[in-house]
């Protein structure tokens, strides 16, 4: 893959980064605050389930934050866009659409259908 095309990939791998380090912020400070009195028992449970949900959203956000930063390193190492399982390289549309991605989609495919075949 050619510099200018690293760099792009670069940018949004960065930009993605500080759009879920920015989300993180938010939900921690919003979180950190004096807890609200609610005197309603619906009104608790209907609170309690969202930040359970935000929650959860944020767990699977910092997984994909670690992943944008072992994309940043495989740029960095020469190595972003190579399958690591065949060593051939990543067609650019995968990676457009899922740039932490670290398998060519046929290496993908066979692992997900071995996964299918395993939970039979």
């Amino acid at each position: 893959m050619n510099t200018e095309r690293l760099e792009f990939f670069r940018n949004l791998l960065q930009e993605h980064l500080q759009d879920l380090l920015g989300k993180a912020d938010v939900t921690r400070n919003g979180m950190s605050g004096g807890a609200v009195p609610m005197p309603d028992p619906s009104d608790r449970a209907t609170l309690e389930t969202d930040r359970n949900f935000t929650l959860r959203i944020r767990d699977r956000e910092r997984k994909l934050i670690l992943k944008i930063r072992e994309a940043l390193e495989r740029i960095d190492e020469g190595t972003y866009g190579i399958c690591e399982i065949c060593g051939s390289e990543i067609a650019e549309k995968r990676l457009i659409a899922r740039p932490v991605t670290t398998m060519c989609i046929a290496c993908k495919s066979r692992m997900e259908a071995l996964e299918r075949a395993r939970r039979q």
